[in-house]
């Protein structure tokens, strides 16, 4: 099965990835791979300094994330050009590890743990989705907690996501992280039973 990994921002993907991974699932993760597509040789960084200029890069040849934020940031028209790179370099990066992994072992449980799931249109693309849920006032806390964020902002990063109660709605999954480790353990320790996962 391929499963797509989704939540808010602070309400433990990681955590409910790593504990499924720990069972034998193999995680694929849009932010390594966010990562990977960028770095020296691979064509979506070529292509970022062909549309943004040499100035996105460090002297190493490494990209300069916080030129490439300043020059999208509040610019919409360069935002989109900057995503119309990265997209679907990231997708493709995702599915060459979907594939190959299917390739190893067919019965294996493959998690795409990707944050923007239902806002980029992927859902479609796994034969399930699972949303990793907390209610927002523990995403709230967690992410003044994790990132020293006064409730303003943190209450303004949850506001630039898509509300977690639709997601909850749309998923096929639904892992409640608002409450202890031990609880979620068994929740995801239910899903693997029901399942029927080797």
């Amino acid at each position: 099965m391929k499963l797509g990994l989704t939540g808010g921002i602070a309400c433990g993907k990681s955590t409910v990835s790593a504990m499924l991974a720990a069972r034998g699932a193999k995680p694929v993760d849009a932010d390594q791979a966010a990562r990977e597509v960028v770095l020296p040789g691979e064509p979506a960084l070529a292509a970022i300094v062909a549309e943004f200029g040499q100035a996105v890069l460090h002297e190493d040849g490494t990209m300069n994330r916080a030129e490439v934020g300043k020059l999208v940031f509040n610019d919409r028209e360069r935002l989109k050009a900057l995503e119309a790179i990265l997209h679907p370099a990231i997708r493709g990066w995702m599915w060459a590890r979907i594939h190959a992994y299917e390739a190893e072992d067919p019965n294996r449980l493959i998690i795409a743990d990707i944050p923007l799931l239902y806002e980029t249109g992927q859902a479609g693309l796994y034969d399930a989705v699972m949303v990793v849920y907390a209610p927002r006032a523990v995403q709230a806390e967690r992410l003044m907690a994790r990132n020293s964020l006064s409730r303003e902002e943190a209450e303004r990063r949850i506001g630039l996501q898509m509300d977690i109660e639709e997601k909850r709605g749309l998923a096929d999954f639904v892992i409640d992280n608002g409450g202890s480790l031990e609880e979620t353990k068994r929740q995801v320790d239910r899903f693997w039973e029901e399942q029927g996962l080797p």
